[in-house]
């Protein structure tokens, strides 16, 4: 293989992997910008409490009974929503968005299973966009 087919092999490897970031950026911008604006004006009808697990349903009551949790996730998730989708201050959007992300995945795990594969795809979406930003968080990983 020359290397100008070399270069050319890898230039484009790297434009498929930079559209790829982009493209699960901006729908992952998306998901948490519509999902942290639906905890204010609550225009997506909510789960039917009879179809979720009890735990589910009791640990869901707790955070409204807080009187500020979901106010508080959701006004973190519309922030660092629009955040990826504008493009600007990304790695901060992930560092936002990684304790709420966890939290999905482990009430999915734990209280009610059947959003499984909703939680694993947000999941992959922060794990792959904090991968393709991995030089912006190296130098607070430094001791």
């Amino acid at each position: 293989m020359s290397t100008a087919t070399a270069s050319a092999t890898q230039t484009r490897k790297f434009a498929i992997g930079r559209y790829a970031t982009v493209v699960t950026r901006v729908l992952t911008g998306l998901l948490f910008a519509t999902t942290g604006l639906n905890g204010f004006l609550m225009f997506m009808p909510a789960p039917d409490p009879s179809t979720m697990a009890a735990d589910g349903v009791a640990f869901n009551a707790a955070l409204y009974a807080t009187g500020y949790m979901v106010q508080l996730t959701s006004g973190v998730q519309l922030l660092a929503g629009v955040l990826l989708v504008i493009g600007r201050f990304v790695p901060l959007a992930l560092a936002l968005l990684a304790p709420v992300v966890v939290n999905i995945f482990l009430f999915h795990v734990f209280l009610e299973p059947s959003g499984m594969v909703m939680a694993l795809l947000v999941v992959a979406a922060e794990i792959g966009l904090a991968w393709a930003y991995r030089d912006k968080f190296a130098p607070m990983l430094k001791p």
